[in-house]
């Protein structure tokens, strides 16, 4: 079991942290474009599509975030 806990597996707990952290993180940054939009544009702006849209790019951003964030981590929680 101390074997999982070691610097071998640093990358597979680096994903699953990434992975973890990327629903929450998604759901935040899009709530705020969804805001920022409907603040610029009115909410007749923003329509089903455009959330859509909206939520996808937010995915993308929050990957790339937990992705660099979680493999940083690990990183320094592996140092020996």
């Amino acid at each position: 079991m101390d074997a999982i806990f070691s610097a071998e597996y640093q990358n597979y707990w680096a994903i699953a942290m990434a992975t973890a952290l990327w629903f929450p993180a998604r759901n935040m940054i899009w709530v705020m474009t969804v805001r920022r939009a409907v603040s610029k544009g009115g909410e007749d702006a923003v329509d089903e599509a455009e959330r859509e849209r909206l939520k996808r790019r937010a995915g993308v951003t929050a990957a790339l975030i937990c992705i660099i964030f979680s493999f940083g981590y690990m990183n320094v929680l592996f140092q020996p």
